[in-house]
């Protein structure tokens, strides 16, 4: 089985509010569950907003860290599932569910290197 990263793109801004998200919520705890009673769930997380990420950069024998984002951008990961599944159709298969789970939001699916191959 091959491991693939379903990412959530999301926006820059605040969060829509309860009457948008709450329904999301309950679709992707079912999409969960679903994934996880069919053995391709692995891991899954929501991230915080890019101004929680630091960066670590080498440089000249050292390593510089800096607050935000690397790099500045419209929309950020707000959020991603790992899953393993036999092949990229059956991936692409739960990439779609979790897009409609979402509804708005675009999804990336994409294979590991060597994970699971």
């Amino acid at each position: 089985m091959q491991h693939y990263m379903l990412t959530i793109y999301q926006p820059d801004g605040p969060a829509p509010g309860p009457e948008v998200m709450d329904p999301i919520m309950r679709r992707l705890a079912a999409l969960n569950r679903e994934m996880k009673e069919a053995g391709a769930w692995v891991f899954n997380g929501a991230l915080h907003d890019p101004a929680t990420a630091t960066v670590l950069r080498p440089k000249d024998g050292d390593v510089l860290m800096t607050d935000g984002p690397y790099t500045e951008g419209k929309e950020h990961i707000g959020g991603f599932t790992i899953i393993q599944a036999p092949d990229l159709d059956a991936a692409l298969g739960w990439g779609r569910k979790l897009a409609e789970a979402i509804g708005l939001l675009p999804i990336e699916v994409r294979p590991f290197h060597g994970v699971g191959a």
